[in-house]
């Protein structure tokens, strides 16, 4: 588990966490949301302890982040967006690296790889932007780690690579893992992940479940617009214009995490008090 109490964090005499706390629970996928610049990549290195923070605490699996103790460090894996490969074969990057990971699977990165499409036999360096991308995906889940945090997965990927990034995400999640997706593209973890937290402002803007954004939220796309009292959020599109309301029908919808995502952000007041009544 990861539990962050009261974290501030300050680049360059900017602040980018000011009192943020939030804990992240094994058994689930996270979406973590936010705008450029307000902090996710220095969330996840705060978490590793790569970086200090100025205040507050990080625990990772009961340990301070900023310790870096090794046995904390076998248990988390970090899929940056921005990386380096050497010009090293596959195998041999494996090789190298497999070692610092106890739980570390050769077949099921093979898997991976083949699911994929990538090539065993080729260097890392002279692989496209996506095939190296692939391939740091594939290691990623086969350390096997409790804790795995990807920033921006799907960047450089083509729409094929995106859907196969999600049917081998789907098969990875279990009661002992946690998975944290830091993205943009959020299309692209839709049907993957079970919880929405978003920063903004230095803080935890929303934390709810996709179940409970379900029962409380629906989303319509029509030609018209409803002009309901339970709209919270409406925008006009191509086709029409989708709609973010209270719902209150006793059914649970089936969640649109672009139309939530711009809720959030644009109407944070009549979101919270919508989850927090």
């Amino acid at each position: 588990m990861i539990k962050i109490e009261n974290l501030s964090y300050s680049y360059k005499k900017k602040n980018v966490f000011d009192g943020l706390s939030i804990n992240f629970e094994p058994g689930n996928i996270y979406g973590l949301l936010g705008k450029n610049g307000t902090g996710k990549s220095t969330l996840f290195r705060n978490i590793c302890g790569l970086l200090k923070p100025k205040k507050g605490n990080i625990t990772t699996y009961g340990y301070p982040s900023v310790s870096r103790n090794p046995s904390m460090l076998s248990k988390l894996f970090l899929l940056p967006e921005e990386f380096f490969v050497p010009s090293v074969y596959v195998k041999d990057f494996v090789g190298t690296l497999a070692p610092f990971y106890p739980r570390f699977s050769q077949e099921e990165f093979k898997k991976h790889i083949s699911d994929f499409d990538v090539p065993y036999d080729n260097k890392l360096d002279q692989m496209s932007l996506g095939q190296k991308k692939k391939t740091l995906i594939a290691f990623s889940l086969a350390t096997n780690t409790e804790l795995l945090l990807m920033d921006e997965p799907t960047n450089g990927l083509d729409i094929v690579s995106k859907t196969q990034f999600k049917n081998v995400m789907s098969g990875s999640i279990n009661e002992n893992k946690c998975i944290i997706i830091s993205t943009h593209q959020v299309k692209d973890i839709e049907n993957l992940i079970g919880r929405i937290s978003v920063i903004d402002n230095g803080s935890i803007l929303f934390n709810e479940s996709i179940s409970s954004i379900g029962k409380k939220i629906s989303f319509i796309h029509s030609s018209t617009v409803s002009n309901s009292p339970k709209t919270i959020y409406a925008e006009q599109t191509i086709s029409g214009f989708s709609e973010v309301l209270i719902n209150d029908s006793g059914l649970e919808s089936k969640v649109d995490l672009e139309m939530l995502y711009k809720a959030v952000m644009l109407k944070p007041e009549e979101i919270n008090k919508l989850f927090n009544a």
